[in-house]
C-alpha cells in the first residue's frame, strides 16, 4: 500500500506538505470525484471484505468504488498516513419511509482535528447527500458548498446531519419536479455520537448488509459519482445526470433508463468501472 499510488488514482497531483485544511480539502475533492460509492460487488456475486488491504486493492489497484465502509477507511488510512489527527465515528442513518433514525449504528463517517478544530469528513454517503468539502462540527451552522447546505444540530451529545433539499428540475419534462418535502425542505441524513470507533467495530455491520433482504444496498445496484458539476447516478437500470444549481435553488436532472449492454458501457464511460464478474442491475 503507497501513499502515492492513492494519490494517482484520485488523480491527485500535488506534493502534501502539511496536515492542513487545505490539503485534506484537496485531497477529499479529489476522492469523491475519482472514487464512486458503489455496492456492485454484492450484485456480481461478489463477497466485500471489510479489511483494509483487500479495500486498497479494490479501489486502487481495480479501480473500484466501494460503499461507506470501504471508501471512509480507505480515507481513514490516506489521511493517518499524511499525519492527521483523524478517528472513526459511528453514525445512524435516517430512513425516510420510517421517518426514524435506525436503532443500530450503520455508518462510519471520519472527525479530522486541525489546530483545535473538528471536522467532519465523510467520502461514504453518495447520491445528492455527499458533502464535496470537510465540513467543520459546528452546530446550527449553515455550511453551503455546490451539493446544497449543509448543517449540523446538536442535542445533548448526539449530532445530527442534514442538508436543505432543493428542487429538482426534470429536464423531459415542462414542469419542476420535487421529492415530497418531509417536515418542510430538511432532509436529515444521519446522527452520530463523537465517541471513537475501531473498524472491527463494524465487521458483523459489514457481513449483515450482505445478507440482509431488507435494507437498500441489497435490494438496489447502486453507483454513484460527484461530477465536475453534479453527480452521475446508475440505480438499476435507471442511470441520471444531475446538475447542482442549475437555476437558482434548483437541480437540473436528466434521466434514462439503460439496456443490459448500455449499464455495462454507462459504468466504464462515467464510472471508470469495468467488472470482473457479470452484474445483475
Amino acid at each position: 500500500m503507497n501513499i502515492q499510488e492513492y494519490f494517482r488514482r484520485i488523480s491527485y497531483n500535488e506534493t502534501p506538505k502539511d496536515a492542513d485544511l487545505q490539503t485534506l480539502t484537496a485531497i477529499f475533492q479529489h476522492h469523491v470525484q475519482t472514487i464512486p460509492f458503489e455496492n456492485l460487488s454484492m450484485h456480481c456475486g461478489e463477497t466485500i471484505e471489510l479489511d483494509l488491504q483487500a479495500t486498497y486493492n479494490k479501489i486502487v489497484r481495480k479501480k473500484r468504488g466501494g460503499w461507506c465502509l470501504e471508501n471512509n477507511h480507505l480515507l481513514f488510512w490516506a489521511l493517518q498516513e499524511l499525519g492527521y489527527d483523524v478517528c472513526i465515528l459511528g453514525g445512524n442513518s435516517y430512513d425516510p419511509a420510517k421517518r426514524a433514525y435506525t436503532a443500530e449504528m450503520n455508518h462510519i463517517l471520519l472527525k479530522v482535528v486541525i489546530k483545535g478544530n473538528s471536522y467532519i469528513v465523510d467520502a461514504g454517503f453518495g447520491g445528492v447527500y455527499q458533502a464535496w468539502q470537510p465540513l467543520m462540527l459546528i452546530s446550527g451552522k449553515d455550511q453551503p458548498q455546490l451539493p446544497g447546505i449543509f448543517r449540523f444540530m446538536e442535542d445533548n451529545g448526539t449530532w445530527y446531519f442534514e442538508k436543505v433539499k432543493r428542487k429538482h428540475y426534470i429536464s423531459e419534462q415542462s414542469v419542476p419536479a420535487t421529492d415530497t418535502p418531509d417536515l418542510g425542505n430538511i432532509r436529515k441524513i444521519y446522527t452520530f455520537i463523537l465517541e471513537p470507533r475501531q473498524i472491527n467495530d463494524f465487521q458483523e455491520l459489514n457481513a449483515y448488509l450482505q445478507v440482509s433482504p431488507d435494507n437498500i444496498l441489497r435490494k438496489k445496484s447502486i453507483c454513484t459519482l460527484q461530477s465536475p458539476e453534479g453527480l452521475y447516478a446508475l440505480v438499476g437500470w435507471t442511470f441520471s445526470e444531475m446538475k447542482y444549481n442549475y437555476m437558482e435553488d434548483m437541480d437540473l436532472v436528466q434521466i434514462t433508463t439503460l439496456t443490459d449492454e448500455e449499464v455495462e458501457k454507462t459504468l466504464k464511460d462515467k464510472f471508470n468501472i469495468v467488472l470482473e464478474n457479470k452484474l445483475t442491475p
